[in-house]
């Protein structure tokens, strides 16, 4: 059942279900938490903790976010890696959590790198799914500036339609055509909240020297059919002097665990039976 607590003045929404080792889902955009159910489901020993980042399923997006942090586009508000960070860190203190094991997927792994700079004492293990430590390019820094003007100008429809369809592997859209609605109907932010994602993704800062601190084990998962994480980008991970664990899901695209849950979840389970309970 969801339930609501706050931060920096916003009501976040989350779920907490199971026993056993707590351990933090963070969905990618524009998701929700939904997106880890079904691979949670095939856990064993987990207490999964899933937020729904501001802005997506239940939560607000807040007011007064920043603005001007995006230089191409100077009047969006920027939803900042870091607030998402500080949010997470509130939730555990609301739930008297003082270390957990943590999963992200896209921004959740972008977010689980901001966490890792704020707090790494409260994090035992680190589980990237398609998602990595490099900051946008060039390309990608205009995409995300042409996606805002194309949201603004047309709302947030044809966005996320195209999405659903791009970020799905071609494997899972084949096999499960029924795939594309689900995930589009999942996606619900705002325009508002899509522009202050996209600059917000512009904006994170590279994370590559952060990796090479991370001392706890690391779990990285890339999909082969992934148009915007590629293998190569991931293989990065394989710096952190705590350990990658490192896999190819060769027929899967950048919702990996949405596409491929049992494959997925048993990856993530021996992973985490490597690392044990609290």
């Amino acid at each position: 059942m969801s339930q609501t607590y706050r931060s920096d003045g916003a009501a976040l929404n989350y779920v907490d279900e199971g026993h056993g080792t707590p351990v933090v889902f963070l969905h990618p955009t524009p998701l929700d938490h939904d997106y880890w159910r079904p691979m949670i489901a095939e856990l064993r020993g987990v207490r999964a903790i899933l937020p729904d980042f501001r802005g997506h399923g239940a939560s607000e997006l807040g007011a007064d976010l920043p603005i001007g942090g995006f230089s191409r586009v100077p009047d969006a508000p920027v939803l900042t890696m870091s607030q998402l960070a500080r949010d997470v860190l509130s939730l555990l203190d609301h739930l008297s959590i003082q270390t957990a094991i943590f999963a992200g997927c896209s921004i959740g792994g972008y977010v689980l790198m901001e966490l890792w700079r704020q707090a790494p004492q409260r994090m035992r293990g680190l589980a990237f799914i398609c998602s990595k430590p490099q900051a946008d390019g060039e390309p990608a820094l205009q995409k995300r500036a042409d996606n805002i003007a194309r949201v603004r100008a047309e709302g947030v429809s044809g966005f996320f339609n195209s999405g659903a369809n791009s970020l799905l592997g071609a494997s899972a859209r084949r096999r499960r055509p029924e795939l594309v609605n689900e995930v589009r109907a999942r996606m619900t932010l705002s325009t508002e909240g899509v522009v202050a994602v996209q600059a917000g993704l512009a904006t994170r800062p590279d994370s590559l020297t952060t990796v090479k601190t991370i001392t706890v084990p690391v779990l990285s998962i890339a999909g082969g059919e992934d148009g915007a994480v590629s293998a190569a980008d991931m293989a990065a991970f394989g710096l952190a002097p705590g350990g990658c664990a490192s896999h190819v899901i060769a027929d899967a695209g950048h919702f990996a665990a949405y596409e491929q849950p049992g494959r997925v979840a048993g990856l993530v389970q021996e992973w985490l039976n490597g690392i044990g309970p609290t």
